[in-house]
């Protein structure tokens, strides 16, 4: 069994219900929502690793894991009446829909938010690239990246005290200083289909709201810089 506390850890109950709270807020005005969720308080793929577990078959559980979070996350947005749906790569009938483009675009029309797990049901690929293979394939106007900092620094913040913060940066730029933030591929494939990356702090109450209605929120991932 595994044992490894860092790398296996358990649901937030109170982060489950402030993101329902921001989300509600944000269905409210009408903009529709499609969310993809990782597994990594549950179970991280490469961590498998660690544990002998090889990289294919890690990889497979920390999609499942994803699905862990994404029913949770399910039941906290209905909770406070909010329409979801989940919406999986990998088939598990029994406790959510597969993916399929079509339907999930129908569910969107329909003001339902759609949870997006198993990531893109493939090993080798990130959260981040099923984010944007998702985004892309639902024409979304904007991907929205929720992470632990406020923005992308020229290195990382929790390390490093003189870390610079860039209010705007491009997808060139990011990927030429191999911003870690998120990975090459989801970079380049947003780039490719004109769809802007903000990444903020996901503890700051509001903010997905803000990013949603305009508001300068920490840092945008463009294709070129406003002047």
């Amino acid at each position: 069994m595994l044992q490894n506390k860092k790398d296996c850890l358990s649901l937030d109950v109170s982060v489950l219900t402030a993101l329902a709270d921001e989300i509600k807020e944000v269905h409210a005005t009408g903009v529709q929502i499609g969310m993809v969720v990782g597994g990594g308080n549950i179970f991280r793929g490469l961590a498998g690793e660690g544990f002998g577990i090889g990289r294919v078959q890690g990889d497979h559980m920390g999609m499942l894991a994803t699905c862990i979070n994404a029913l949770a996350l399910q039941d906290a947005l209905e909770s406070v009446d909010i329409p979801t749906r989940v919406m999986t790569a990998i088939s598990m009938p029994a406790v959510a829909e597969p993916y399929i483009r079509r339907v999930a675009m129908s569910h969107l029309d329909k003001g339902r938010v759609v949870i997006f797990g198993a990531g893109t049901g493939n090993p080798y690929f990130t959260t981040d690239s099923a984010a944007a293979l998702r985004a892309s394939e639902i024409g979304a106007n904007m991907l929205l990246k929720a992470t632990k900092v406020d923005g992308i620094y020229d290195k990382d913040p929790m390390k490093h005290d003189d870390a610079v913060k860039f209010d705007q940066i491009t997808f060139r730029q990011a990927i030429e200083k191999q911003l870690r933030i998120m990975d090459t591929a989801a970079f380049s494939l947003c780039e490719d289909n004109h769809i802007p990356i903000t990444v903020f702090n996901l503890m700051n109450k509001g903010d997905i709201l803000r990013v949603v209605t305009g508001e300068t929120v920490g840092t945008k991932v463009v294709e070129k810089l406003d002047r």
